[in-house]
């Protein structure tokens, strides 16, 4: 009967050592990253119709009835903004820009955006 008892209290000893790291590996956040692109719209994305005026002009018309984008057009893949970059990426419309955040699936939680050549 000892036997079993100290095989369960070891055991119950283990599962309180391995169930606080477990639950902060999956808590950890994404590593924060760098993505280049220009500031356009959902409608657009990659490329603005012709016609439409500068990029500047056809992104703040289209984003009216949409949303800001970051187009990436390097790698070709358009990136959805938070509500944070939603708000910092109007001043950028049409421009190159440096973005930083974190990357979950297609949508960037941004913490910064900047212009950039």
């Amino acid at each position: 009967m000892r036997t079993v008892s100290r095989m369960l209290t070891l055991f119950v000893i283990g599962l309180m050592l391995v169930a606080p790291t477990s639950s902060v590996a999956q808590k950890t956040k994404p590593a924060e990253k760098t993505l280049i692109g220009y500031v356009s719209d959902n409608h657009c994305g990659l490329k603005h119709m012709a016609g439409m005026g500068d990029d500047k002009s056809c992104t703040l018309m289209c984003v009216k009835d949409g949303k800001f984008v970051l187009a990436d057009r390097d790698h070709k893949r358009v990136y959805q903004f938070d509500k944070t970059g939603q708000e910092k990426a109007r001043e950028f419309a049409g421009q190159k820009v440096k973005v930083t955040g974190r990357l979950s699936g297609k949508t960037i939680k941004v913490t910064a955006i900047e212009a950039t050549t």
